[in-house]
């Protein structure tokens, strides 16, 4: 088990219950860090490079116990980044063009104490079946996404209703990817031991 005091640099509320799930005790910890990266970067390499920059925000306030967590999700459709939608109509437009194509998630992660940090990725595929304008709009109309990456959560009623196969963690489209996530903060906090 994990025995450090552990931080998750996340307003995230799924990422929050991801980790009650694991049945870890945390605190939250945020600072607004600019989600900007270098337009050259490869899509896939965007996720950790921003839980990194992220994790930099907040490293001068870990103490020696603890131990910090971030990440950031994004998803890549034709090779590009899609954030989070700007309003309703940037929303209907990202669910849209999810329809029918199979999308990566891409999650980065970093672990960090007062001594180091790692880094690490997930990728999962999925695939949407097409959707209707009407059900993108009834969705957008009755769950807001627009804090989300590609606009939709998954375990939401777009995702129960037109997503027809995932190839990766399930979670990892939540925020987390849980199952990783769990060995890779064991190996971090255990190490030497």
């Amino acid at each position: 088990m994990i025995k450090k005091k552990i931080v998750l640099g996340s307003q995230s509320p799924r990422r929050s219950y991801l980790l009650e799930q694991m049945g870890l005790e945390f605190e939250i910890r945020t600072q607004d860090a600019e989600e900007i990266f270098p337009e050259a970067m490869h899509p896939e390499d965007v996720p950790a490079y921003l839980a990194r920059l992220k994790a930099k925000e907040l490293e001068s306030t870990i103490q020696e116990e603890e131990v910090l967590i971030t990440a950031d999700t994004v998803v890549i459709i034709d090779d590009k980044v899609v954030g989070k939608p700007t309003d309703a109509a940037h929303a209907f437009e990202m669910v849209k063009n999810l329809s029918n194509k199979v999308h990566k998630v891409v999650t980065g992660v970093t672990i960090t104490d007062k001594k180091e940090s790692i880094s690490f990725s997930e990728t999962t595929y999925v695939v949407f079946r097409r959707i209707a304008d009407g059900d993108i709009k009834h969705y957008l109309h009755e769950y807001k996404p627009f804090d989300k990456a590609g606009a939709y959560g998954i375990q939401e009623w777009i995702g129960i209703i037109g997503i027809d196969k995932i190839d990766g963690c399930y979670y990892n489209v939540m925020g987390l990817p849980t199952s990783r996530l769990y060995l890779e903060l064991n190996k971090f906090v255990n190490k030497g031991a």
